[in-house]
């Protein structure tokens, strides 16, 4: 099943998150590894198993075997790194900032794919995560290697569309 297929089985009340995840998969403004990548990540990062395979088999021939894992990498990571920085950032003692944070990310140095790919799937997992600390980090290592501000702004809404779609259908 495809995740347009998984989303026709939202009742009319959410009828507008249907309509969005056509359209933005329909969209050219990001690259296929960038959409599908996204999508996946961000699947993964909503944890609804049936979001989650019907993302994989959406992605599954539009996605090589490195970009698929990337994706999921970066779920993976961002689901330690968000709540880790989210309490860095938020905590009122600052000196949580000046300490080493000694967690193993070595993925996100070597990812496997082209980094900035790499960093707008982990900065569309911080967009639901809610950590501002990981989403400035990320932006700026996406703008960084001259991603367009369209391209950016293409994953988050991807990123708000997935996590509404898997809250609707955990409703039903």
């Amino acid at each position: 099943m495809s995740v347009t297929d998984l989303a026709r089985t939202l009742p009319d009340y959410a009828k507008d998150i249907r309509l969005n995840i056509s359209s933005l998969l329909g969209e050219t403004v990001l690259s296929d590894q960038q959409k599908y990548g996204t999508l996946v990540a961000c699947a993964h990062a909503t944890g609804f198993k049936p979001l989650i395979e019907a993302a994989e088999a959406e992605a599954a021939d539009k996605l090589s075997e490195a970009a698929m894992a990337a994706a999921k990498a970066a779920a993976s990571i961002m689901a330690m790194n968000n709540v880790y920085y989210r309490f860095v950032h938020l905590a009122a003692n600052k000196e949580y900032a000046t300490l080493p944070a000694r967690l193993r990310m070595n993925v996100i140095g070597s990812p496997g794919i082209e980094k900035q790919d790499f960093e707008l799937f982990s900065l569309a997992v911080s967009a639901i995560n809610g950590c501002g600390m990981c989403i400035d980090s990320h932006e700026k290592v996406i703008r960084d290697h001259g991603v367009q501000t369209t391209v950016i702004h293409g994953a988050v809404r991807l990123a708000s569309v997935v996590q509404a779609l898997a809250a609707s259908l955990r409703a039903l």
